[in-house]
């Protein structure tokens, strides 16, 4: 923050009408200093190393990086700035792969001003904030699968090895239960560029050179189970 008290904030959106009427709005919130605009994923990471914000608030759907696997990268390479989820449509896949990579708040477009600045303000204390159209969402996902998704922080963090992420780690359980590149990227709410992407770098991380090492890696590390 600064020394006034204001939350320092980067926002970023591939859409420019939505990105320039959300900084607009930014720069009308009492306690809010928006710092830098960023129109995908990679250029919120630059942006977020370069000013050192508060909170960031993370389109989910960018080209070249998405919002989902920005927010992973931000996790990983600043654990002091928090991401609130930025989404036109609570949609239970994308609530929850937020979650799971580490945003902190979640809020949907059509939110308030007021709801904005109430989860900016509530997240860069260190608290999670969904937007209450959301909470639905992920209550009824859960429900469904009786799946448990902790409140993002470091305690919930699981070891992996070989310095995996939790999405690297994600997408290696999927390519074990026989899933292609297109189905990954659907089901985790990416891109395939995403999902290319992640497999390039688990199996250079764990010296993996096909599909059949990695399904075999994956249970012997037991990052996924086998078929019985």
């Amino acid at each position: 923050m600064t020394e006034g008290g204001s939350v320092r904030v980067v926002l970023a959106d591939d859409q420019r009408l939505v990105r320039e009427s959300l900084a607009t709005l930014l720069g009308l919130l009492d306690g809010i200093e928006l710092l830098a605009t960023a129109s995908d994923g990679e250029e919120a990471l630059a942006l977020t190393a370069e000013h050192a914000p508060d909170v960031v608030l993370m389109d989910l759907r960018m080209p070249r990086m998405d919002g989902i696997e920005a927010t992973s990268r931000l996790r990983e390479r600043h654990p002091d700035v928090h991401v609130i989820a930025l989404t036109t449509y609570a949609d239970d896949e994308s609530v929850l792969g937020a979650l799971r990579a580490g945003a902190r708040g979640y809020l949907t477009k059509d939110a308030s001003s007021q709801d904005i600045r109430s989860a900016i303000l509530t997240v860069a204390a260190g608290e999670a904030a969904l937007d209450p159209a959301v909470q639905a969402h992920v209550v009824a996902a859960l429900a469904s699968d009786g799946a448990h998704v902790a409140a993002p922080g470091p305690s919930t963090t699981p070891q992996l090895p070989d310095e995996l992420t939790p999405r690297e780690a994600e997408v290696l359980a999927l390519i074990a239960e026989g899933l292609t590149n297109a189905e990954i990227a659907e089901r985790l709410v990416v891109s395939p560029t995403t999902v290319k992407s992640h497999i390039n770098h688990l199996f250079a991380k764990a010296g993996l050179r096909d599909r059949t090492q990695a399904v075999n890696y994956a249970y012997r590390t037991g990052i996924a189970t086998p078929p019985r």
